[in-house]
């Protein structure tokens, strides 16, 4: 992997669960990705949450190593939402413990939960036009599934920022400058 190099990654909950239905888990997602902005040397260009997967551009900053950042903010985004989920007296607790329980059985590391598939797809985006073709996916794909109207209308997703509306996320770039790292 080409740390400089900018990337589409798809990070994916186990089972394809929709874990981030709720607000306290879609918010633990943002904070997480807010603070590995400045702190821990990964640069978001678009950001899409859906319900069971974190789409992102993105790329390590220099002296930084993608996989290993995207490793420490799942581990890290995991272990709040199983907090939490063991706080919730809702009726998905049990089911969603279950199924994080299960996901453990036979990994060779004893783990008591697991939130995220293993590892992350990373697609190395080599130009422009791959870079808007992605950017078109991520942004519309909420419209083919009827989610809303408008791609700027789902709020967890830098459409928002392309439409110049307030953001959950501070992107790296302007959208004017969004340009494949070279």
């Amino acid at each position: 992997m080409d740390n400089d190099k900018a990337y589409f990654t798809k990070l994916i909950t186990i089972y394809w669960i929709d874990v981030f239905t709720r607000v306290n888990h879609k918010n633990t997602v943002i904070e997480s990705l807010k603070h590995c902005l400045p702190r821990k040397g990964l640069a978001i260009y678009t950001c899409v949450l859906m319900p069971s997967h974190l789409q992102l551009m993105c790329r390590a900053k220099k002296g930084f190593e993608l996989a290993n950042k995207i490793r420490d903010f799942k581990k890290y985004t995991s272990k709040k939402i199983f907090k939490k989920i063991r706080q919730e007296t809702k009726s998905r607790r049990e089911w969603l413990l279950e199924l994080f329980s299960k996901a453990c059985k036979h990994l060779k590391k004893e783990e008591e939960f697991k939130e995220w598939q293993e590892g992350f797809d990373a697609e190395r985006l080599f130009s422009d036009k791959s870079i808007y073709q992605k950017l078109n996916y991520m942004h519309n794909n909420r419209l083919v599934s009827k989610i809303v109207y408008k791609a700027e209308e789902y709020l967890v997703s830098s459409s928002r920022n392309y439409a110049g509306l307030d953001s959950v996320l501070r992107l790296v770039l302007k959208p004017h400058r969004l340009t494949a790292v070279r």
